[in-house]
């Protein structure tokens, strides 16, 4: 006989397993742990590279300010865009393209991942990287949660399109009222490894006003710093990472 008691107790159960496989995944935001379990994930690449990432553009304010910085720096990165945004700019995106650089999925919109929603997320990173493969003219490799937060919707939903997740190895704190060249560059430098992954913002949709001009003005004492230690600075594509198909 199956009584109030065992429904509601079947129907906890069920509750926690749903959020154990939710947000499990995305105990991978805490730096150590990530390092101990994925390098991968934590974009640990080739010891002699560093590689150079943007999050949540493409942004006309800001995204062309990097692009000529990155040109006159003779750099090329990894742009993890929203998939909205790209659709919106699209010739901005093609112009990331033209000059040599990557285009990745950071998702549709920049969204926080409170609850399961697994048919959802399936959607948006799919129609994210079919924005980037229209847009851009090349299939995307790589895959960015909002917020670095990988759930397992997140990851089921990568794995779908193809896509390998990578977070960071490196940040500069820059998307903070706060922040400023000198302090951003501090920051990503205190850290800075061979291998590294580094992650930048080229744009404040979802950061403090203005708040891309730090990591602007910290970009050239970034390359100078990992030139001198005998680091080659690039995109995930030449970092090593073995990408692969997740199918």
């Amino acid at each position: 006989m199956v009584t109030a008691r065992t429904t509601a107790t079947v129907t906890a159960v069920a509750a926690l397993a749903t959020a154990g496989w939710h947000f499990g995944p995305a105990a991978t935001w805490l730096p150590a742990l990530r390092r101990a379990v994925s390098p991968a994930l934590d974009g640990q690449g080739d010891p002699r590279h560093v590689a150079l990432t943007f999050d949540d553009g493409p942004d006309p304010r800001s995204t062309p300010h990097f692009l000529r910085e990155l040109d006159r720096l003779s750099v090329r990165a990894t742009f993890f865009v929203l998939g909205a945004e790209l659709e919106r700019y699209a010739g901005l995106g093609r112009r990331i393209v033209a000059e040599g650089h990557e285009l990745a999925v950071h998702g549709w919109r920049h969204e926080w991942p409170w609850y399961p929603r697994p048919r959802r997320d399936l959607r948006d990173v799919s129609r994210a990287a079919d924005a980037v493969l229209r847009i851009g003219g090349v299939r995307p490799l790589w895959y960015r949660p909002a917020y670095g937060v990988l759930t397992g919707g997140r990851w089921a939903a990568a794995r779908r399109a193809g896509l390998q997740p990578v977070l960071w190895s490196v940040w500069g704190h820059d998307w903070t009222a706060e922040a400023n060249p000198a302090g951003v560059l501090s920051e990503m430098t205190r850290s800075l490894r061979g291998g590294a992954t580094v992650l930048l913002h080229d744009s404040d949709r979802t950061s403090a006003p203005d708040a891309w001009r730090a990591a602007l003005g910290a970009l050239p004492g970034l390359v100078t710093v990992c030139r001198e230690r005998g680091l080659e600075v690039g995109p995930l594509g030449g970092h090593g990472l073995q990408a692969r198909r997740m199918r």
